[in-house]
């Protein structure tokens, strides 16, 4: 029996602004412009907005910051940041904030200026006293360490991690917006390129852009009328086993071995039954732990699994179709745009990079070092 909350609720609408380089905007502003096109997409004035989802890493108070300069006064908020992960955490929370009418129309955002800021954002999360002393390179060194075990285990090479890249590229290459669209990537290409923590090139690591992105979610009933196709929240759930990467129960194992069976069984679905998979790609390791632990493939194959073009334009399974955190948009927290990309795919509207009959959509967010996990599942009509 699927979850009572399983089709209850939909994205109506979806907005970016100032994706790759927005020189002279605010991250608030960013924030701001996302929502009221995500708004204008969904044919829906601000004033109607009475539920506000945001997290950054900007602001200590997102959503007292985005209603404040928005004019709004919602009548449900919620600021919960963990991490990259934090939107997709939101479509479930606005998804039971609506279904217990604790507002109507709930409007989740995001927005970053890093890369305008010379990659500098105020830090707000705690010092790591059991890490700090050792001066790491965070938070890629946290991901060389997963990296690192995952091919000492298992056997997966630098080769197969390339592979995870040159695939994000391929897709990016189909998508106009994406910041280094038309731009070629070989595995030699990523091998040869600078190492930033052994065993993470520099074009294993995702981008340093700016941006923002929101998205509008309603109940069934006014998503039904909408101008725009729904995209039905058909399931999610969210894991997290710990905070530091030194407490990481096993390097090779991520919480969404937990989130992911939780989210498809809320949604009475199987990983066979995806389209489209959006993974938080902020390092080449993470498509490949993912796609384990979600149940794509087994434990220690992800790195097999990735290659000869599977993931890639034309392969067996679409992987990061707007060219992911690696090749499409990376500023800071990913999470936002795995759901624009995933709404934009199930409606029809990808051109170049869409893909055929795309009804179901898997969105997996990741916080932290490896921390917070959460899976969510979106679908079309068809899929209800």
């Amino acid at each position: 029996m699927t979850h009572p909350l399983r089709g209850r609720t939909a994205i109506i609408g979806i907005g970016s602004s100032g994706c790759g380089e927005a020189p002279g905007w605010s991250a608030t502003e960013l924030m701001a412009q996302s929502a009221i096109l995500a708004l204008e997409d969904a044919g829906l004035p601000l004033s109607v907005v009475d539920g506000v989802f945001a997290a950054t890493a900007n602001h200590a108070f997102p959503t007292m910051t985005v209603s404040e300069h928005l004019g709004l006064r919602p009548r449900y908020f919620d600021g919960t940041n963990i991490g990259g992960s934090s939107f997709q955490h939101h479509l479930l929370s606005a998804a039971l904030a609506l279904e217990a009418n604790l507002c109507d129309v709930a409007l989740i955002c995001y927005g970053s200026n890093q890369r305008s800021a010379g990659g500098r954002l105020a830090p707000i999360s705690e010092p790591q006293p059991f890490e700090a002393p050792y001066r790491a390179r965070m938070p890629v060194s946290a991901y060389a360490l997963a990296a690192s075990r995952h091919m000492h285990e298992f056997g997966t090479t630098r080769e197969m991690l390339a592979e995870v890249a040159v695939a994000a590229r391929a897709w990016a290459n189909l998508n106009p917006a994406a910041f280094l669209h038309g731009q070629p990537l070989t595995v030699q290409d990523v091998l040869a390129s600078r190492m930033v923590s052994d065993p993470l090139s520099v074009l294993d690591c995702c981008l340093v852009t700016d941006g923002g992105g929101a998205c509008v979610m309603v109940r069934a009933d006014r998503a039904r009328d909408a101008r725009n196709p729904p995209a039905w929240l058909l399931g999610a759930a969210a894991a997290n086993w710990h905070r530091t990467i030194s407490m990481m129960p096993d390097l090779t194992v991520t919480a969404a071995a937990e989130s992911g069976p939780r989210a498809f069984a809320m949604a009475g679905l199987t990983p066979s039954d995806m389209d489209l998979v959006m993974l938080y790609d902020a390092f080449t390791i993470n498509p490949i732990l993912f796609l384990e632990d979600l149940g794509f493939c087994p434990k220690g194959e992800g790195g097999r699994f990735v290659q000869g073009g599977r993931i890639a334009p034309g392969g067996e399974l679409a992987v990061n179709t707007n060219g992911g955190g690696l090749s499409c948009v990376h500023p800071g927290m990913y999470g936002m745009f795995l759901i624009l990309e995933a709404v934009t795919q199930l409606r029809r509207q990808a051109g170049a990079r869409q893909v055929e009959d795309c009804q179901v959509a898997l969105l997996h967010g990741n916080g932290g070092t490896l921390s917070s996990q959460v899976t969510a599942l979106l679908g079309t009509d068809a899929a209800l």
